[in-house]
């Protein structure tokens, strides 16, 4: 959805996934609309891959302006961090935080050259605050770290006419993620106080903003999608086993 939203303003866009995982013809809508779309296949939780990514994408268009790092690999079963396996921790610190690092740091150097970017990461409602997360452990541990990345990248890439910002959406899932507002505004939602469910155009909207050329001003805040949704719950909703 952030990719259609973007491709509306003008840009150009190049659309990252995990091998085997990617659709190579997804472009083909936006190319269908006249957009200059590209598909790049490549695991970013690995360095050498989001060099090669970043590489790809400025040999056909030449530079990179904004980076919207979506990454975020998420257990939907609830697990205390004693359950986790090793894979399973290793995979999450990787997609989260190590991916966005690879990532910012391999399109930086493009960005202080041409004085002008935009990075855009993804957090979790409350991130800032580095709340307890029952059931969560790992994959908030990792995103409140990428907190403390964002406002210190902010602050050091400032001067480079480059800013870097932090989206924290609700519980915005499944189909929804590619759904317009205008989709879900009838659609009831009892646990969010907006009183209908988040959709990608939510998000979307925001990542627009920021990317654009006067929002100049806007870096290392953390910008809440909820609806006013808390999806912090203060004790574990696993149940013992």
């Amino acid at each position: 959805m952030a990719a259609e939203l973007l491709a509306e303003r003008g840009f150009r866009i190049a659309v990252c996934a995990r091998n085997k995982s990617g659709d190579p013809s997804w472009p083909d809508g936006l190319r269908a609309a006249g957009v200059e779309a590209e598909f790049v296949q490549g695991d970013v939780s690995l360095p050498d891959e989001a060099v090669r990514v970043v590489e790809e994408t400025v040999r056909r268009f030449g530079r990179v302006d904004v980076l919207v790092h979506a990454v975020g690999p998420f257990i939907r079963e609830r697990k205390w961090f004693v359950e986790h396996t090793v894979d399973e921790i290793r995979e999450m610190v990787q997609g989260n935080l190590l991916s966005a690092m690879w990532m910012a740091g391999a399109v930086l150097p493009g960005m202080r050259k041409q004085k002008w970017g935009r990075i855009i990461f993804f957090g979790f409602g409350r991130a800032g605050e580095a709340p307890a997360w029952p059931d969560r452990s790992v994959y908030a541990a990792a995103k409140t770290g990428l907190v403390s990345f964002t406002k210190t990248l902010a602050v050091e890439e400032a001067p480079f006419g480059i800013t870097v910002n932090m989206i924290c959406p609700g519980d915005i899932v499944d189909e929804k993620k590619e759904m317009r507002i205008e989709e879900v505004l009838h659609l009831p939602d009892a646990e969010t106080p907006r009183g209908r469910p988040g959709s990608g155009e939510d998000a979307a909207r925001v990542i627009a903003f920021l990317a654009d050329e006067r929002s100049d001003f806007l870096t290392g805040n953390l910008i809440q999608v909820t609806g006013g949704l808390d999806v912090i719950h203060p004790v574990s909703k696993r149940g013992s086993r």
